[in-house]
């Protein structure tokens, strides 16, 4: 299933954004981008997305700007030691002018700017709440994904009622498929003993019998009509139910070709066909189910 979520925080000069996104996908697979120094958030990430989700390609990413953060300039000591005795005999070895304050602080490296320096105790307050910032993206995604879980609901039920439709006009033709059977043996056999003795009644009915069997396909009705009703329980039931219906697609193709090789019959071919046409079109939306 597809989605995108977006959750902002600020604490003590601090501001930061999570972006997630969501593709289709047959598992979990988490892609995660953390800025140097909260790596640690990475397996939070992947365990957060764990618990809340089952399929789907996610990327996640967590940007960080410090730049209201409070900075100091501040004279870098050890630099600043070094830097005047050698200035010190440079001007007197050349009978210059003693170098001045200006030109000594103006030197690179003698004054940095230092951001000022957080306590423990403020550094596990901002990622407490960059976590919950985080909770909150992954709670915006189910939102999202929910709605499109809805839709496809509703997709899938009515591709169910396609099915079930096909399988009952497939059982009424079913139900005439013994006495077509038996008229066909027979013209066809008259044709082939025009001119030779006559079959007994008793091995022309076993000769029909088989046939009758071979072409039997209430077994795969009735397999089909349970297969629908558990469909639409697990849409109903609502949750994670993806790899079940994929699984019943599985099923539903397995009785439709079956229906299919047993057919004898121009009309329930046709049937069969539109079958599995329907049973994949729904396979495809099942793989957009979490």
């Amino acid at each position: 299933m597809t989605g995108f979520a977006r959750a902002e925080g600020e604490y003590a000069g601090t501001t930061w954004s999570w972006e997630l996104k969501s593709v289709n996908g047959k598992n979990l697979d988490a892609r995660c981008r953390v800025p140097n120094g909260f790596e640690v958030l990475d397996a939070k990430v992947r365990s957060a997305l764990a618990k809340s989700f089952k399929r789907g390609n996610f990327h996640i990413n967590l940007v960080i700007d410090n730049k209201h953060k409070a900075v100091q300039l501040q004279v870098n000591e050890d630099i600043l030691q070094q830097v005047i005795p050698l200035a010190t005999r440079i001007g007197n070895d050349l009978d210059a002018v003693a170098p001045s304050i200006d030109g000594i602080l103006n030197l690179r490296g003698v004054l940095e700017l230092v951001e000022e320096e957080e306590s423990q105790d403020e550094a596990n307050a901002r990622l407490a709440l960059i976590e919950t910032s985080l909770q909150d993206a992954i709670e915006a995604m189910q939102t999202m994904r929910g709605e499109e879980g809805a839709r496809l609901a509703e997709i899938a039920s009515g591709q169910l009622d396609a099915i079930e439709s096909l399988q009952q006009e497939a059982a009424k033709l079913a139900a005439t498929q013994p006495a077509a059977i038996q008229d066909r043996f027979n013209k066809q056999l008259s044709e082939l003993l025009s001119d030779a003795s006559p079959v007994s009644e008793e091995r022309m009915a076993q000769e029909i019998a088989v046939l009758v069997t071979k072409a039997d396909i209430r077994e795969e009705l009735d397999r089909l009509a349970a297969h629908v009703a558990a469909a639409r329980e697990l849409l109903e039931n609502g949750g994670p139910c993806g790899r079940r219906l994929d699984f019943l697609c599985q099923e539903f193709n397995r009785e439709a070709n079956t229906l299919c090789s047993k057919s004898s019959d121009v009309a329930l071919t046709t049937i069969g066909i539109e079958l599995k046409a329907t049973i994949e079109q729904l396979r495809e939306q099942i793989q957009n189910v979490e």
